[in-house]
């Protein structure tokens, strides 16, 4: 029997995670471009995006290259689904700077 957690879910999708990185052969700036193309093809909302920021940060990406990534996408997933991607990005760097902005209150 698994080991009790009182976050079962979210513990399940870092092991995923952590197992879909060791296992794909991309370098780190494809592997997230790649994500976040996957994000808006299954209309992600803008928590999926949050957690995907910091990494997609640390590798190299650009607010360029993800919008490259959308064009590159849209043909294929459709308009209503990039303008949702777009919208839910914006939240999720919304989010993620009112939380960094509040931590930086917090220790001040």
């Amino acid at each position: 029997m698994a080991t009790a957690s009182e976050t079962p879910v979210l513990d399940t999708l870092v092991a995923m995670t952590v197992d879909s990185v060791e296992r794909c052969g991309l370098d780190q700036e494809t592997f997230m471009l790649t994500r976040i193309a996957a994000l808006a093809a299954s209309d992600a909302p803008p928590i999926s995006y949050i957690a995907h920021i910091d990494p997609a940060i640390q590798s190299g990406m650009t607010a360029e290259k993800v919008q490259d990534v959308l064009v590159a996408i849209a043909p294929v997933v459709g308009t209503a689904r990039v303008m949702t991607a777009a919208a839910n990005i914006a939240k999720a760097l919304g989010i993620t700077i009112a939380v960094a902005d509040a931590e930086t209150e917090g220790r001040a």
